[in-house]
């Protein structure tokens, strides 16, 4: 089979391309190894809009029924299911899938005319000590989403990038304090948003931290870090830890199909969402795109959606 339309992925970007291919009856097949995307581990999520206020599972469970509702004639869902490679073929793409999935043949494949690749990204985990036992119990990754929950608290942000700084720009918003560990002894966020960060009276960058362990018992409730010039190891009183230390984009199947960047995103047209392969789409956090959030993928893969239509209607 022939299908005008493969997505892959089941967070917010794929699903919205699915509901979206399904109702415009372009023959689409959605392969999703899960439903849900990184925030399927969060306990609260107050940012998706049409919900005060909805946990992962339950966003992941909403995002699998909408689909479900188009599934028939013009969706097909394969889920548990993981593609190996992308690749270019006669009729547009062909995606293979990995042996010893849930589902999978070995050697199975499909053929496309289009691709749409919403595949997301990981967070780099933090390795120290009580990193694991502490994940979603103090350790979260996203401040847009998890941020409101620690007001009035005191809070540490781990990592010295935009996005760190960022992240601290939201937090001032409604924390006792904020305190910035990094490892080095320069910031490598862009020096206007340092400035004007480090301005704030809640805010405390500190040089040469690294990080060497979470503590608390049911929750965080500290942590310590050695400093690198004097040797000494320093500990902090902290109910929050927010983690900046980068992403990992899922992108390995498609490294020899599309442009990446240097941290591994695929480079997409701000304005189709387009690839640099013609008939392969992009949308969420797997891009470069400037933000990364629920709603922003979505809305990208919506409009990733309404142009790779008109692509196949109108080339």
């Amino acid at each position: 089979m022939l299908y005008d339309l493969i997505i892959i992925g089941g967070g917010p970007a794929g699903v919205s391309s699915a509901v979206y291919a399904a109702r415009k009856q372009l023959k689409t097949l959605l392969i999703a190894y899960e439903f849900g995307g990184q925030s399927f581990v969060s306990p609260k999520i107050e940012n998706w809009i049409g919900a005060p206020a909805i946990s992962g599972q339950e966003l992941a469970d909403n995002l699998k029924k909408h689909a479900e509702t188009y599934k028939g004639e013009f969706l097909e869902i394969k889920e548990g299911e993981k593609v190996r490679v992308v690749e270019k073929s006669e009729n547009g793409f062909k995606v293979k899938m990995e042996s010893g999935t849930d589902s999978a043949v070995d050697g199975a494949s499909y053929e496309t005319k289009t691709v749409l690749l919403a595949t997301g990204s990981v967070r780099r985990k933090l390795e120290v000590p009580g990193a694991d036992k502490f994940e979603n119990k103090g350790i979260t990754y996203c401040a847009s989403c998890d941020g409101p929950m620690f007001a009035g608290q005191d809070v540490a942000i781990i990592g010295g990038g935009n996005a760190a700084f960022e992240t601290a720009a939201q937090l001032l918003s409604y924390c006792k304090s904020v305190t910035l560990l990094n490892r080095s002894n320069r910031y490598r966020a862009d020096e206007l948003t340092v400035q004007k960060v480090l301005a704030n009276p809640k805010m405390r960058g500190l040089f040469n931290a690294e990080l060497q362990e979470i503590k608390g018992d049911k929750f965080v409730t500290g942590l310590t870090y050695r400093d690198k010039v004097s040797e000494k190891t320093e500990e902090i009183k902290v109910t929050g830890v927010f983690s900046e230390i980068g992403q990992i984009s899922n992108t390995s199947m498609v490294k020899d199909l599309v442009e990446l960047n240097e941290y591994g995103q695929i480079k997409v047209n701000p304005r189709t969402q387009a690839t640099s392969a013609p008939g392969a789409w992009a949308a969420g956090d797997c891009t470069d795109g400037l933000y990364h959030q629920n709603n922003i993928s979505a809305g990208d893969a919506v409009k990733a959606l309404e142009n790779l239509y008109l692509w196949l209607h109108t080339k």
